[in-house]
């Protein structure tokens, strides 16, 4: 098929899901729902722009009314891959379906590993527990200004994250140790992410700074990424996405400290001239207020986007699709501080699309990337395009 697009921008509202998926009891997420239980908490969500393009016509929304003729197509996804880390959604969305779920640890990890990390870093580790990030810190942080340990902890989700004060062990150093552990984290115990977690202040009043960095595991298979880097086409990251495929698979990378620096960089690369893809991750919603169970910070945080929308929408071409979904939810209402197994929004726009076809709910997140894919004549492994639904 003749590509359609000059330029496919996907954008990930990461954590901002829109209702539980059939096996949530199965992580313990039944109920969870973080658009429309957040709505409720709050006395309905003003998302003027978002509702234009059919956000409530996806699922009920206190405040986000359906609208009888959306700008957008809208539905929802499922994610196939086990789990509910971003790592395997930003994988799924690009073709790469997991079999197999990465490993968690809810108990700490094992003294082979911690040992073996210990050994390599030639230092001890405070914490190594499933922790808050926030307030492990807050427990730790004065122990780790006197000894100079790394603070080690993880979560319900498959990371090796590492702490420390910028004080006391310098970024760059932190970014190393991060890479000793990436390195011995193989095999069984190949997690899927190890974050860096870097914080300043003094005892009582500790704060996590921008300079968080991820490091993943190197995707096993092809990407769509691959896929459209082969064909000469242009791929670029905005904010996290590329430390999630280990800058496997683009052309360029645009890292942006906060959502408000990461709409910027959207409306930037929206109106430039690229044939490929835009591939944006808003980490602000998970990071700052999904794990904080802040409802008032993801409030106003999903009516900056909102505001934002138009001037993204209004710098696109005519021939370029707009894509805002999900990677998984984090609810703020629930009791759990960590991600939860939802269905994710899918709104599709552009100029020369069709307006309004209902896409209903899509099996796999790889259906987003397979429709990419038809838009610039390559094929993922996995999806099914809804390319022929919305074209004209």
């Amino acid at each position: 098929m003749t590509s359609l697009a000059r330029k496919a921008l996907v954008i990930v509202l990461d954590g901002v899901g829109i209702g539980a998926l059939p096996d949530a009891d199965q992580y313990g997420d039944q109920g969870s729902n973080t658009l429309a239980n957040l709505a409720e908490a709050v006395g309905g969500l003003n998302l003027p722009n978002l509702q234009r393009f059919g956000l409530g016509n996806i699922a009920p929304i206190p405040g986000v009314k359906p609208q009888a003729g959306p700008a957008a197509n809208f539905g929802k996804m499922a994610e196939t891959s086990p789990g509910k880390d971003s790592t395997s959604g930003h994988w799924e969305m690009m073709g790469l379906v997991l079999k197999k779920p990465f490993p968690t640890y809810p108990n700490g990890f094992p003294p082979e590993v911690i040992g073996a990390f210990e050994r390599a870093i030639g230092r001890g580790t405070l914490g190594n527990v499933a922790a808050s990030g926030t307030e492990i810190i807050k427990q730790l942080g004065d122990e780790h200004l006197k000894t100079g340990k790394p603070i080690v902890y993880t979560s319900a989700d498959s990371v090796f994250q590492i702490a420390a004060h910028e004080d006391v062990i310098p970024v760059e150093e932190l970014y190393r140790m991060c890479l000793t552990a990436r390195d011995l984290l193989t095999g069984e115990n190949a997690v899927g992410r190890v974050i860096a977690r870097p914080f300043t202040g003094a005892s009582g009043a500790y704060t996590r700074t921008p300079r968080r960095r991820d490091f993943s595991l190197c995707p096993p298979g092809e990407t769509l990424l691959d896929l459209l880097v082969a064909r000469g086409k242009s791929t670029v990251s905005i904010g996290k996405v590329d430390y999630l495929f280990a800058k496997r698979g683009f052309t360029g990378q645009v890292h942006a400290p906060t959502n408000t620096d990461i709409i910027a960089g959207i409306v930037d690369q929206a109106g430039r001239a690229i044939d490929g893809l835009v591939f944006a991750n808003l980490v602000d919603f998970d990071m700052l207020w999904g794990h904080r169970n802040d409802v008032e910070g993801f409030r106003r945080g999903l009516e900056e986007f909102d505001r934002g929308l138009p001037a993204i929408a209004g710098a696109l071409g005519p021939e370029d699709v707009l894509a805002v979904t999900a990677d998984h939810g984090n609810d703020p209402t629930t009791p759990s501080t960590d991600h939860s197994r939802e269905h994710v929004p899918l709104l599709v726009y552009g100029r020369g699309l069709r307006q309004g076809v209902d896409l209903g709910v899509r099996a796999s997140f790889a259906d987003l990337g397979a429709t990419v894919g038809e838009m610039f004549d390559v094929t993922p492994a996995a999806g099914r395009s809804f390319l022929g639904e919305i074209a004209r």
